[in-house]
C-alpha cells in the first residue's frame, strides 16, 4: 500500500470516474486502474463497484477512503512540518517571561516581531524563574526571557537590554518633592515588595541590603498590586522603570530615580543549546533593539 494508491482512490471516489481521477492524479487511466487493482487485491476487498454508467463505493470501500483521506491529510502535515523546519521562523515560539517584564516587554516585542517574523505566533507563558527554569529544562518551552542571573546546565544566554530601577511614591509622601532618592534611605521607609518566589524583590533588596535587617517590608503578589497599594498610602515601592512609563502614570503616585550608581537588572534571553531555531534569538534581539524605549540601555553581545 503507498500514498498513491490512496490519492487514487480518494480521486476516483470524489470524481465518480477512472478518467476524470487518472487525469487530477496526472497519470494514464490504465496505470490508475491497475494500481487501485492492486490494492483491492491485497486488502481482499472490493473497493468500487463498477459498471458502464456509473462508479459506486462499497460499504467497506467508503470505511477505506474515509482513512485514506485521514492518512493523506496527516501526510500533507508532515510536508508543513518539514517548511517551517527549513524556515525557522515560521510556526509558533513557545516564550516564557518573568511577571516583572512580561508586561512591559510584550505589547512592543510582538509589535516588531510582527514585522520581522509574521509567521512566527507566540505561546506566551509568564512565571516565575523558577517555574520558567523548570519548563526550559523540560522542553515545554523554547525560549525564555528572565533577569540574569541564570545558570543551567546545557542553557544559553544572550543578553538584551539593562533597565534601572526607580522609587514610586504616594503624591503626598515627604520624598514626592525628592529629586533624587539614595538606596540606602529605603531602611527608614515601609517598602512593598513582591514576595520572595519573585527574583525581583531579591534585586531590590540587592540594592538596599539593609532592607533584610531594619526595614519594614510588606509583600504583594504583582507589581501591579504594589502599584495600587503605593497609591493608597500604604508605603512605597521599587519598581522597573518600564513600569512606570506614561501609560501606567497615576496622578496618586510620584516617580523618583536614584542616586548614582542607580540599581539596574540586566535582562536576557535563555535557550537550550540544542535548541534547532537559532535564527528565532536572532529576530527577538533585533525585535528588542527595534523597540523605542528610553528605559531599555540595549547591550549588544
Amino acid at each position: 500500500m503507498t500514498l498513491n494508491e490512496l490519492r487514487y482512490i480518494v480521486a476516483v471516489a470524489q470524481e465518480r470516474n477512472f478518467r476524470r481521477a487518472a487525469e487530477r492524479c496526472f497519470v494514464s487511466q490504465p496505470a490508475l486502474s491497475l494500481a487501485i487493482q492492486k490494492l483491492e487485491e491485497e486488502l481482499g476487498v472490493q473497493l468500487f463497484e463498477r459498471s458502464r454508467s456509473e462508479i459506486k463505493l462499497t460499504l467497506v470501500g467508503g470505511r477505506v477512503i474515509e482513512q485514506a483521506a485521514r492518512v493523506l491529510d496527516e501526510a500533507a502535515k508532515i510536508r508543513d512540518l518539514a517548511k517551517e523546519g527549513a524556515d525557522q521562523l515560521a510556526g509558533p515560539l513557545r516564550l516564557g517571561v518573568i511577571h516583572t517584564i512580561g508586561p512591559y516587554l510584550l505589547p512592543g516585542l510582538i509589535a516588531a516581531l510582527r514585522e520581522i517574523a509574521p509567521n512566527m505566533p507566540l505561546e506566551v507563558e509568564e512565571g516565575t524563574t523558577a517555574n520558567l527554569e523548570k519548563q526550559l529544562r523540560n522542553s515545554v518551552l523554547d525560549v525564555v526571557i528572565i533577569a540574569l542571573p541564570f545558570s543551567l546546565p546545557g542553557v544559553e544566554t544572550t543578553n538584551l537590554y539593562d533597565e534601572s530601577f526607580v522609587v514610586v511614591v504616594p503624591s503626598h509622601h515627604a520624598w514626592a518633592n525628592k529629586e533624587k532618592v539614595i538606596a540606602t534611605d529605603l531602611a527608614t521607609e515601609k517598602v512593598l515588595l513582591l514576595n520572595s518566589t519573585h527574583c525581583f524583590s531579591n534585586q531590590v533588596v540587592e540594592a538596599c541590603p539593609e532592607l533584610s535587617r531594619t526595614g519594614e517590608v510588606l509583600q504583594g503578589n504583582s507589581l501591579e498590586t504594589i502599584r495600587n497599594m503605593v497609591a493608597s498610602g500604604l508605603g512605597i515601592a521599587v519598581l522597573p522603570s518600564s513600569a512606570t512609563i506614561a501609560h501606567y502614570r497615576n496622578p496618586l503616585l510620584k516617580v523618583i530615580p536614584f542616586a548614582e550608581p542607580q540599581p539596574t537588572r540586566r535582562v536576557a534571553l535563555a535557550y537550550r543549546k540544542s535548541f534547532s531555531r537559532p535564527n528565532v534569538v536572532d529576530a527577538l534581539v533585533k525585535a528588542t533593539h527595534a523597540i523605542q524605549s528610553e528605559c531599555f540601555q540595549l547591550v549588544v553581545d
